[in-house]
């Protein structure tokens, strides 16, 4: 087949709404050199017309910076949870199937509700806390050595999908996961940030915290920034271990 007339099937899982059923629905998409998959997706959305040749609904799903910035567009790409607009077309087996993420309730076909995520980093403190109220002149420098690895994990765009990934999330459990776990190493180096640092270790030690990490790995595997989550998770433990054991004991917690 001509390149120009060359068609690329996909097979999208479809919800109406967050309490319908999943079904399949088929497209035929027009190749393009360099496409992704979200390319193909704003074809369907511009042609609402299935492999068939029925009229039918728009496919709907989330995205907002096109470049693996805002972690908005995350799906199932032929079974492997990852980003869809740095998901090339060439590159992918067909046909291609895409899926909702299933660790997240679904909101309509290929988009999901990620609050999970979101109240999982409110439990942890996953901010630095300032006073705007005056000005505080410059803050406390952190050390370069100490600089450079904390840039790694404030890479994360709150994808999910490493939540989606990890065998410990689920709807049969509480784990906050990977991402939010990286995110109390992160924000615990902050030379300002580890003013509540003895506050997120104790949210680590509640049900859905650190225990629940069964050590699959699969978190470092899929994630589309390459950031090192199971070293942070073991850092995280190590730092929980001292925490508990100085809490036990009563004494302050200072570092």
């Amino acid at each position: 087949m001509a390149e120009e007339n060359k068609m690329i099937k996909f097979i999208i899982t479809r919800q109406d709404d967050p309490d319908g059923k999943p079904y399949e629905e088929e497209f035929a998409v027009p190749y393009r050199e360099n496409m992704n998959v979200i390319s193909a997706l704003m074809e369907i959305r511009r042609n609402p017309v299935n492999a068939k040749g029925e009229n039918t609904t728009p496919v709907f799903w989330e995205m907002g910076c096109l470049e693996e910035v805002c972690g908005a567009c995350s799906m199932v790409i032929n079974g492997k949870p990852q980003q869809s607009c740095t998901a090339l077309v060439d590159q992918l087996e067909q046909p291609i199937k895409l899926e909702p993420m299933t660790t997240f309730p679904v909101v309509r076909d290929l988009a999901v509700d990620r609050s999970r995520m979101f109240d999982s980093l409110k439990k942890v403190k996953a901010w630095v806390p300032i006073d705007g109220t005056y000005d505080l002149g410059p803050g406390p420098r952190m050390a370069e050595s100490k600089r450079q690895w904390a840039y790694e994990l404030s890479k994360c765009m709150t994808c999910g999908v490493c939540l989606e990934a990890c065998p410990n999330v689920n709807d049969r459990n509480d784990f906050i996961g990977p991402a939010p776990l990286s995110q109390v190493r992160l924000f615990n180096a902050h030379p300002t940030g580890e003013m509540h640092k003895a506050e997120r270790m104790d949210a680590l030690l509640t049900e859905g915290g650190l225990q629940d990490c069964g050590n699959s790995q699969n978190c470092v595997k899929v994630c589309p920034k390459g950031i090192p989550l199971t070293t942070s998770i073991a850092a995280v433990n190590r730092e929980a271990t001292i925490h508990s054991f100085k809490s036990f004991f009563g004494s302050d917690y200072h570092n």
